[in-house]
């Protein structure tokens, strides 16, 4: 097993960064050992950047989020009504808002309108 580590101080934290190269077949294995150990070393810490500045997830920031709303922020951004948008697509302003709302998934498939 070949290791490669790269420690590097920002502010009070160190920044430990490493490779480890295994074989084909091990890297399950020693993939879930490693999120297993770190699990144990970051409990009640969080991840940093480069500034030591705490990570969070999308979930965690957004736990309500889907990709409706992204759709509502393009909307909003090229400053379309729902009507707008739906004469692009070809399809209702009624399944525009659905989609939005998160009350239908977004696919690459055309609706019946």
């Amino acid at each position: 097993m070949l290791e490669r580590v790269k420690t590097r101080t920002i502010g009070e934290l160190a920044r430990i960064d490493f490779s480890v190269t295994v074989p084909v077949q091990q890297a399950a294995l020693v993939t879930e050992a490693l999120n297993s150990l770190l699990a144990l070393a970051w409990r009640g810490a969080r991840p940093v950047n480069e500034d030591g500045e705490e990570l969070y997830t999308f979930e965690e920031v957004f736990p309500e989020a889907h990709p409706g709303m992204a759709l509502r922020g393009f909307r909003g951004k090229m400053d379309m009504t729902q009507e707008e948008l739906a004469e692009r697509l070809g399809i209702k302003q009624t399944r525009v808002s659905e989609l939005e709302s998160g009350q239908r998934a977004i696919s690459k498939k055309k609706p019946n309108a």
